[in-house]
């Protein structure tokens, strides 16, 4: 059920943001440390905190304090050639990491790479790979999320590493028929499937030590934000926010709730809060309902930054969707955002990522 919602979740997410992309425009990567956000590096029980999470009010933007992806201290050389079998069931021969092209819907894929020190060999880039040290290579996605066979092609890579939220298909095989290295890797991202995409990228790249690192120091770090999250979340469970994620496109009408086997679900377990939406039984993502907003009640609506200023902000969200309006979260006005190319990135930024959430839900004054 997982690996199938989460492929819907992928579609969705790439029609979504094909309909609503400049094909043309590339964005500039975020600044390496932001500024704005000084309250993302200090510990969450350091900060003013709300008196209860379920009826506190406003806005709050969830950011990072440093958008630059560290690699791992291990520069052993990949052994090649390696032999993987990718989430496809295919057999792959990986010959040459020397010009690697990591793409997907949401960045992940490179970011891992980048994490596991082979930064240097990429040659290009999905739209959502906005990360530090990232903003010179060409782009190798149009409208939206679809790949370019004639951009890839060009930049000769030796090795693809991909998914199946980005395609379509029939350009995948056309790489392949070209030669060069396809490896599909799963498309679960869940906090709980973080350590096996690691792998499957290290093993991919001839880098499995590496790979072992990044996983035991990613986890290190969960665990430490999670043991943070876990001293401020609520002890009974119908003190904790009731929280649902909202995504929306004003510009193409497309408005989904996600639920079980999202991945969004995984989020709203980390910072201690309810999944509403698999309370009421929301499984992966589905066209949004009034009837199910309702019968949700949220305390708090979590959404993509971009796609909150789509429909003009949270009274435009309100215009657009009465039915916010019937729910604790729209009362409070309580939205929080993120940007797109972080808030689902499960891989080297799943613990920051957590981390800036739940100091946007528990932090008095969330950094904005």
């Amino acid at each position: 059920m997982r690996r199938l919602s989460a492929l819907v979740l992928a579609a969705a997410l790439a029609v979504g943001l094909a309909a609503c992309a400049d094909p043309d425009a590339t964005a500039a990567a975020p600044p390496a440390v932001d500024d704005t956000c000084p309250q993302a590096s200090v510990p969450l029980t350091e900060l003013d905190l709300v008196d209860d999470v379920r009826t506190a009010t406003g806005p709050a933007t969830a950011c990072l304090a440093s958008h630059a992806i560290t690699p791992v201290d291990d520069r052993t050389a990949p052994q090649l050639p390696v032999t993987v079998t990718d989430s496809e069931g295919r057999t792959v021969a990986v010959t040459d990491v020397d010009r690697i092209l990591p793409i997907d819907i949401s960045g992940t894929i490179a970011s891992t790479v980048f994490a596991l020190g082979l930064g240097d060999q990429v040659v290009g880039r999905d739209s959502s790979t906005l990360f530090p040290g990232t903003e010179e290579l060409p782009v190798v996605t149009k409208t939206g999320h679809t790949l370019n066979p004639e951009a890839i092609l060009g930049l000769a890579p030796t090795v693809i590493l991909t998914d199946t939220t980005i395609g379509p298909k029939e350009v995948r095989q056309q790489l392949r028929d070209a030669g060069i290295a396809v490896v599909v890797i799963s498309g679960d991202r869940r906090l709980d499937t973080t350590d096996a995409l690691v792998t499957e990228i290290a093993a991919a790249l001839g880098v499995p030590s590496r790979g072992a690192e990044l996983i035991e120091r990613l986890d290190a770090r969960v665990a430490s934000v999670l043991g943070e999250i876990a001293q401020v979340t609520p002890a009974a469970p119908e003190d904790r926010a009731r929280m649902l994620f909202l995504y929306v496109r004003g510009s193409a009408n497309v408005y989904y709730i996600f639920g079980a086997d999202s991945g969004a679900d995984s989020l709203i377990d980390a910072v201690g809060g309810v999944d509403v939406a698999s309370e009421i039984g929301w499984e992966g993502m589905k066209p949004m309902t009034a009837e199910a907003l309702v019968a949700a009640q949220p305390d708090v609506l979590v959404m993509m930054t971009d796609g909150l200023e789509s429909v003009g902000g949270i009274d435009g969200l309100i215009e657009r969707i009465p039915a916010v309006a019937q729910t604790p979260a729209g009362a409070n006005r309580r939205v929080i955002d993120m940007a797109d190319a972080e808030i689902l990135s499960f891989g080297p930024r799943s613990a920051d990522v957590i981390g800036a959430l739940a100091r946007a839900l528990y932090t008095a004054e969330p950094p904005q």
